[in-house]
């Protein structure tokens, strides 16, 4: 009897060890509010307008501002692309600033996004820049080039 009971308690926990493990390994829930990278105002995911963008979505806070980046999207290119990485539609696949690997110890954080460089020069580089100017050394279109891809939509 005892080692029945053993059997089934360790199935238990291997299947907990399992279930925890995948749920460690799960993408984190979406955004819930984003920046209008035309405004800057923080809005709600469920209130925003939607502007097609490099194939994708980027929310913005209203018609006007919806017709701006459709008009115009490179003066607003590097909080467009930001936002993008910020809602899983595009991942990094390179440094943004020298476009080669990534080294998993060099990390910065910008606006709730990781971005991980290739070395600590960049590192440094990212770390000296604030605000928009950290924002547009990162994500602009030729860091965008470098070191992110739009996301293929799973089917």
């Amino acid at each position: 009897m005892k080692l029945r009971n053993m059997i089934v308690i360790s199935a238990g926990f291997a299947l907990a060890l399992i279930i925890a493990v995948g749920a460690e390994g799960a993408k984190e829930a979406p955004v819930k509010k984003v920046k209008c990278p035309v405004a800057g105002k923080e809005i709600s995911l469920a209130d925003a307008k939607v502007a097609k963008y490099k194939g994708a979505k980027v929310y913005v806070c209203c018609n006007g501002c919806k017709g701006k980046l459709e008009a115009d999207g490179s003066k607003f290119a590097a909080k467009a692309n930001h936002q993008l990485v910020l809602t899983g539609q595009a991942k990094q696949n390179k440094c943004p600033i020298a476009g080669r690997p990534i080294n998993k110890k060099m990390v910065v954080t910008v606006g709730g996004v990781d971005v991980g460089l290739c070395c600590g020069g960049c590192k440094a580089k990212a770390s000296k820049a604030a605000g928009d100017a950290q924002v547009t050394l990162l994500f602009s279109d030729a860091a965008f080039e470098k070191g992110f891809a739009i996301a293929k939509p799973k089917k």
